[in-house]
């Protein structure tokens, strides 16, 4: 699934005529970039949530043939759900029992996105999150085990944890990277309170202690969140050098 629905605030006055999908990065729409790299890395089915200018997604998937696989809409033009509410709005299509990703479409990185669902696959998790060391202020908490405890935002000293006796200190910060694998008995722990619009990390952080969510850290990754315009113009010499995502993983 690729989250292609946001608004794109951050990325005004580009996101004022357009949706932040179809910003072009080297030529070549967000969109296209993130649909080449999971065709690349095997993945033959996807479904695109859109909202803002979402006619426009749908003329350019058509435009392209679907990039000659199957991909489908999720329209949540009627009203934005969100990550979590997005992802239990596309249920159906994830049909089959397995595991599926889950990408933003402004991240563009040099992930191996076969080793990262290999990796979800040996887990008895029910995600798997990309995360990193980068500099921020909002982090995840993982346990020496990779597993998720718990969410710090350092700025504002507020924390999130469905443990009592949580000691943010006692935990490894990452970032979370916009990429996740996630296992379809996730639908299962989403009773009536999780509907509508909300966010997925919202739900991970409610559920951590009854059930397994994972950190992959993959050494050496490269990634720029392309969703702020001032990510997007201080990586800006960074992204000329990419000659496309499929060639990401040579740089």
């Amino acid at each position: 699934m690729i989250f292609a629905a946001g608004l794109g605030s951050r990325l005004k006055p580009l996101t004022d005529t357009i949706p932040k999908a179809l910003v072009p990065i080297n030529g070549k729409p967000l969109l296209e970039h993130v649909i080449i790299k999971l065709k690349n890395a095997g993945f033959d089915e996807i479904i695109v949530n859109i909202h803002h200018f979402a006619d426009q997604i749908i003329e350019f998937l058509q435009q392209k043939n679907n990039f000659g696989i199957r991909i489908e809409i999720s329209d949540e033009s009627d009203m934005l759900l969100e990550t979590g509410g997005g992802i239990k709005k596309a249920a159906s299509f994830f049909d089959d029992g397995k595991p599926f990703l889950v990408h933003n479409v402004d991240i563009l990185s040099n992930v191996d996105l076969p080793d990262m669902y290999q990796q979800a696959l040996k887990t008895n998790s029910i995600a798997t999150l990309l995360v990193s060391r980068r500099d921020t202020f909002r982090y995840l908490l993982f346990d020496d085990n990779g597993n998720l405890q718990g969410w710090i935002n350092e700025k504002t000293g507020e924390t999130k944890s469905p443990y009592n006796d949580f000691n943010p200190d006692l935990f490894r910060k990452f970032a979370f990277g916009g990429i996740h694998v996630i296992s379809p008995a996730i639908f299962d722990l989403m009773n009536e309170k999780w509907s509508g619009k909300f966010s997925i990390m919202d739900f991970y952080l409610s559920v951590c202690d009854k059930a397994i969510v994972k950190a992959y850290a993959p050494e050496n990754l490269l990634l720029i969140d392309v969703g702020k315009l001032e990510c997007l113009n201080q990586n800006f010499n960074k992204i000329l050098g990419f000659t496309g995502l499929e060639n990401l993983d040579n740089h």
